[in-house]
């Protein structure tokens, strides 16, 4: 059974909180809803339950709009889990998960299934706490219990809200499991609205990124967990890679950078690293918190260097081990070099392979480190040497003390750098 979501809006008190919002989920599909906090996710899943009428757009399930069904219709179709797992009421835990058989019981007569509360409850592994009061229990277990109660329901669509909110890490996994296994030998539609962007990677077949009320984007968890768009939904700075354990996206929350205000511009340059024996990722990660547009390579497939480059989104050269970076790899770094406005290359990295010859064919070089020629800088400084030497007529400060001297060639004898220091010479 299909749910349906198009162009919907929703206004709460005046304020706009969805704003053309579309989804579809499929049987036997997860889908998870992500977003940062306020982003509208909750009154989506209000939504699609016909909790919360649209001012427009439309909810199918199964081609019906779920706002104009029954209300005992409505919930033999779609089951929710809420994410306030507060319960006012002093009802058992049975008492409670029967109340999720309330859409299938008829006006006079019995259940024609007695035991799936029962089942529901075994299944999120409540079973224990049958005759104890709702009260008594854990956020955790309460959270469970909900979700029994929604089992019971026995609905083609299930929504959760947070479902993993209250959970310790190994309920977590396990309610996941179950929810994953749902879409799978069930053949539900399932819906989730997950904080946790790893888990969601890991679990959901596709995410819809939601955030000021509109759908950011929607797909596979590795499409839309991109560090581009994480950045703009949640004002994050943030790396993607990918888990070696499970093979799904990860997400590093990352600090923003240190010096750094939200007014400061960013390095306005184009500039292409030059890696190899994972000397590049430190210089990676310092230009891509300066703001630089960035590109690297050529570098060893699935190195760190390789994984730095991808959790930045950046683009990557790349070449299998033990092979020497020629034809199309060395073509595509020549294009790389040829459109920066500045190369940098780790010193350790300088001579490796092709690399001695891109940084000859580069118009600005800058050596990180000791090591070969070109101006060197400290690790800590590439971000500022990169604009000056972008900057025409600049001259570069040799911030290592190195034999690099980074002098113009009509530059007056003794002066050394920008300030004319000497810097470049060693007492």
């Amino acid at each position: 059974m299909t749910l349906d979501v198009s162009g919907v809006d929703v206004e709460l008190a005046g304020t706009q909180i969805l704003s053309d919002v579309s989804a579809t989920v499929s049987d036997g599909r997860l889908v998870g809803v992500v977003g940062p906090n306020g982003a509208g996710k909750s009154t989506l899943l209000r939504a699609m339950n016909g909790v919360v009428e649209p001012c427009a757009g439309t909810v199918l399930v199964d081609g019906d709009d779920v706002h104009e069904l029954p209300s005992k219709a409505a919930s033999r179709r779609i089951a929710t889990v809420p994410q306030d797992t507060h319960v006012s009421f002093e009802f058992t835990v049975r008492q409670t998960v029967e109340m999720g058989r309330h859409p299938h019981q008829p006006r006079f007569g019995r259940d024609d299934d007695p035991e799936a509360v029962d089942r529901a409850m075994e299944r999120a592994e409540v079973s224990q706490f049958a005759d104890r009061e709702v009260t008594s229990l854990s956020g955790g277990e309460t959270q469970r219990v909900l979700l029994a109660r929604a089992l019971a329901q026995d609905t083609p669509v299930l929504l959760l809200d947070e479902p993993t909110a209250s959970l310790d890490v190994n309920h977590q996994i396990r309610t996941l499991e179950l929810v994953r296994g749902l879409a799978d030998s069930d053949d539900r539609a399932v819906v989730a609205a997950i904080h946790d962007l790893d888990l969601a990677a890991r679990y959901c077949d596709e995410l819809v990124l939601v955030a000021d009320g509109e759908v950011v984007d929607a797909g596979s968890p590795r499409s839309v967990l991109t560090p581009e768009a994480v950045r703009n939904a949640f004002d994050a700075r943030v790396a993607v890679g990918t888990d070696p354990a499970t093979g799904a996206p990860t997400v590093t929350p990352l600090p923003d950078c240190e010096g750094r205000d939200d007014d400061d511009d960013d390095l306005d340059a184009r500039v292409h690293v030059l890696g190899g024996g994972d000397s590049a990722a430190p210089v990676v990660r310092d230009l891509v918190d300066a703001g630089a547009e960035v590109t690297v390579g050529p570098v060893v497939d699935g190195d760190t260097d390789h994984e730095t480059a991808r959790r930045f989104g950046v683009d990557c050269v790349t070449v299998q081990p033990f092979e020497s970076p020629r034809g199309a790899a060395e073509a595509t770094a020549r294009d790389f070099v040829d459109a920066s406005d500045a190369v940098v290359a780790p010193a350790e990295a300088a001579d490796w392979g092709v690399n001695d010859d891109l940084r000859a064919r580069a118009d600005q070089c800058v050596v990180v480190g000791e090591g070969a020629g070109g101006p060197r800088v400290a690790a800590g400084d590439v971000a500022s040497a990169v604009a000056a030497v972008s900057e025409p007529g600049e001259r570069l400060a040799v911030a290592d003390g190195g034999g690099g001297t980074g002098r113009d060639d009509d530059s007056d004898d003794g002066e050394s750098g920008a300030d004319g220091s000497g810097a470049g010479d060693a007492d």
